[in-house]
């Protein structure tokens, strides 16, 4: 959520920001509704405080005799006066936070401007793969080498679902360690949260009130809103919410497996078929809290070690500074890793890493104290996918696919799959 003072205090400095990313804003209804609070502030306060002075008043009217009922009449209207402005005042707060609850994130100031088309390749790792046979998509490799079932995915769940089998479940679980492995030695914490969550952590993440109809809905038996994860981001940020954490405290460093639950709306490409995009995905997902003046080194750190992943795993990819309009809304800074998918001709993101700056801290009230002070500050958030599985398998295949054929394993999964070192045809 933005500083509604920073609103106050410079309309057109917030409006310039969101216009990097492509997003209109008129803030003259908004800053009336806050002048307005103000007046039934003030009003409100003035009615209370001679209300309060005329009630001490009475038993000294009545003490030495005098006629009580036009003061108490007077009283009686005061107090209904004071009950439409605090109705009104209700009523103009929850206009002002409604409005200001669905702004997207102002960009830092050195993301560029615009949409995708000004997306920025800032490293490259590898090079395409050349083959000396007709390569194969990933859809026939993993049938072929019995690693997908993509018939009987969606006969379980419908479009938008597969089921690993057999060496391909390996695969999928060895990433899943490799992953974990090397976060636990870089020092983070591992966390295992729900897959279902409340209303109030998708607010405090940034996807609600907007996409609150793009989550899958869980019944609890009443009218509560409750959600599937759509990425375990959504459950880290909370872990603090209305909380104040010590400055010795921090920075946090965490990270979490779960399965990803995305509802998304309208169809698929007929050139993402198979795992590149899907209604449930595996992900291992890395988060950060941080002191303001330590988020861009830890966003540099995510990079890295999201980077580092990749490389491990002997992909080509591409590393991508995502221009402001397509960030996600909750982000200041978005870096995108990006595989290369050689029957796509195409990159497919495997990760995104970002820096929400204190936007996620404000909507939770997350805050942290520095030493020797009284006073508190909100923090930054960061997060970024460490790794996202469901699109390191087509190209693991693609990549690596031999002309008989076979797959071959990169080394840093082997110790995980019994030593194997080639996925073959059976």
């Amino acid at each position: 959520m933005l500083d509604i003072n920073l609103i106050r205090q410079d309309p057109e400095f917030v409006k310039a920001g969101l216009a990097k990313r492509e997003y209109e804003v008129d803030f003259t209804e908004l800053l009336k509704w806050d002048a307005r609070r103000k007046e039934i502030i003030a009003e409100g306060e003035a009615l209370k405080a001679e209300r309060n002075k005329v009630n001490k008043e009475i038993p000294a009217i009545k003490k030495q005799g005098g006629d009580v009922a036009p003061i108490m009449a007077k009283m009686k209207e005061m107090g209904e006066t004071v009950k439409a402005l605090d109705d009104e005042l209700k009523e103009v707060e929850n206009k002002i936070n409604d409005f200001v609850a669905a702004l997207p994130n102002l960009p830092a100031d050195d993301v560029q401007a615009g949409g995708k088309e000004n997306n920025q390749v800032v490293k490259v790792f590898g090079e395409k793969p050349a083959f000396p046979f007709e390569a194969k998509n990933h859809v026939d490799l993993c049938t072929d080498l019995g690693l997908i079932d993509y018939e009987r995915g969606v006969k379980l769940a419908g479009n938008g679902y597969w089921l690993y089998t057999g060496v391909g479940a390996q695969l999928e679980w060895a990433l899943l360690n490799y992953f974990i492995s090397t976060h636990i030695a870089d020092g983070y914490q591992m966390m295992l949260p729900p897959h279902i969550l409340t209303y109030e952590c998708g607010f405090t993440a940034g996807q609600f009130p907007k996409f609150k109809e793009d989550v899958y809905r869980v019944s609890t038996g009443d009218d509560s809103f409750h959600f599937l994860l759509p990425t375990a981001e959504t459950a880290l940020i909370n872990l603090y919410r209305g909380e104040i954490l010590e400055e010795k405290d921090l920075p946090k460093r965490m990270f979490a497996y779960t399965p990803c639950y995305r509802s998304e709306a309208g169809t698929y490409r007929a050139s993402e078929r198979g795992m590149i995009r899907g209604h449930q995905f595996n992900k291992v997902e890395m988060f950060g809290y941080t002191k303001p003046e330590d988020s861009d080194a830890m966003l540099k750190e995510l990079i890295g070690k999201a980077c580092a992943l990749v490389e491990g795993l002997g992909l080509h990819y591409r590393l991508s500074k995502l221009a402001a309009g397509d960030c996600s809304a909750s982000m200041a800074t978005t870096y995108d890793i990006e595989l290369w998918i050689p029957s796509m001709n195409e990159y497919k993101e495997c990760s995104s890493v970002s820096n929400a700056h204190d936007y996620q801290a404000r909507r939770g009230s997350i805050r942290f104290r520095r030493e020797g002070s009284k006073k508190t500050e909100y923090l930054h958030t960061l997060n970024g996918s460490g790794l996202a599985t469901s699109r390191l398998i087509p190209a693991i295949v693609e990549q690596f696919q031999q002309d008989d054929g076979s797959v071959r394993i990169p080394e840093v999964l082997r110790p995980y799959m019994g030593g194997m070192e080639y996925i073959k045809r059976k």
